[in-house]
């Protein structure tokens, strides 16, 4: 194996096979790729092995830095990061990136059964939707309004479907993915001669391993490398949907030009320091600070936008992606919100030994798609 991929493959094997009971789950971001094995074990799940690899060096780039590797070098790195990591399943769930799909929310009557919604979503969709509607694949949830007592509920009689009072509107969740998309993921999965059991975007991945039993509006901030990912989740489905484009590896970029030092310099100056500031370069935490100030100012009007719209306050706010690992940044995100600023403990999902809690607990953003997709196999 090449040194730059013993270097940058990480990860820690916690013995067990593979198995019927087991299951895998494969985050595959624009810098890294992430991998999480857990099985069930006595009616529980438990974390078998997890490992990351940096994809830059598979296009002669920096760790950290933004890819667009082709099919079989992104099929490469899988391989190599499986066979590292000691993962024994060869059948994987998968995340598909968010920008290869388009979320938004449309409004039915409240009275149509459930059993006519599917033929009338794809039709409503179009309009939202700006490629032939045979390019892509739709999938919906109904979104609640409130939890509605047994009296208030009204049945079809025919056909045993839920049905709203006349007049009323219902929300629908609508998410539509690119069929080439999911092409080219199985192409990855079958050049690392691996099998997919599931395709599905990582958002809802990253909500299923960050999220407990939330009433209240919650904001889950993805931190990415190349963007930042809001989602605004109630009752466990997201009510909107935002991306900015400014991730980690911008403010590595930033680094690197303003202090003149390698990409690599930065992004290590970066993750070693934060905001907290290194002594001898006394203007990085401004750096990163301009970035960090754009990304909370437009979440602020993101937040803003949500409250007025449905006059419903955001209550708390959860980190994740590894770009939440920066130093510095829960502190600073506490002065600028004014909800609860708590960071993501995927990890607290499933059981592992007590010596790698702390290890679990500061890499658990970086892993919450993998660990949610292996979740849903799980379950």
């Amino acid at each position: 194996m090449n040194n730059f991929l013993t270097k940058l493959i990480s990860g820690f094997k916690l013995g067990g096979s593979g198995g019927g009971d087991s299951a895998v789950g494969v985050d595959i971001g624009s810098s890294a790729i992430k991998v999480v094995e857990i099985k069930r074990k006595g009616g529980k799940a438990v974390l078998e092995t997890y490992g990351s690899i940096a994809l830059g060096p598979y296009d002669n780039m920096d760790a950290g830095s933004i890819t667009n590797l082709s099919v079989e070098k992104v099929g490469s790195a899988l391989k190599e990061v499986l066979k590292q990591s000691g993962v024994a399943n060869t059948t994987l769930a998968m995340s598909i990136p968010i920008q290869s799909s388009l979320i938004f929310t449309i409004e039915l009557p409240a009275q149509l059964g459930e059993s006519q919604i599917a033929s009338i979503v794809p039709t409503e969709a179009r309009k939202y939707i700006p490629v032939p509607i045979d390019e892509v694949s739709i999938d919906y949830f109904i979104l609640p309004k409130k939890e509605a007592s047994f009296t208030e509920l009204n049945i079809d009689e025919k056909n045993g479907d839920l049905l709203g009072k006349d007049g009323e509107k219902m929300n629908v969740l609508v998410v539509a993915t690119q069929n080439d998309a999911v092409a080219k993921y199985r192409s990855i999965v079958s050049e690392a001669r691996m099998n997919a059991s599931f395709f599905e975007i990582e958002i809802f991945s990253s909500i299923r391993s960050n999220f407990e039993h939330e009433l209240s509006p919650v904001l889950l901030m993805d931190f990415g490398a190349s963007r930042t990912k809001l989602s605004i989740v109630e009752f466990g489905m997201i009510k909107s949907y935002h991306t900015i484009n400014r991730g980690g590896a911008d403010i590595t970029n930033s680094i690197s030009k303003s202090l003149s030092i390698p990409f690599n310099e930065a992004e290590k100056m970066k993750k070693e320091f934060g905001f907290f500031g290194n002594p001898t370069e006394k203007n990085l935490a401004e750096i990163i600070k301009i970035h960090i100030d754009y990304i909370l100012s437009e979440t602020n009007g993101v937040l803003l936008a949500y409250e007025k719209k449905y006059d419903r306050t955001i209550s708390k706010i959860i980190f994740t992606g590894g770009g939440a690992l920066l130093k510095g940044l829960k502190e600073v995100a506490i002065n600028n919100f004014k909800a609860e600023v708590e960071m993501g403990h995927p990890f607290n999902k499933v059981e592992a030994p007590a010596f790698l809690d702390k290890v679990l607990e500061n890499m658990g953003p970086e892993f919450a798609v993998a660990l949610g997709l292996a979740l849903r196999k799980l379950q």
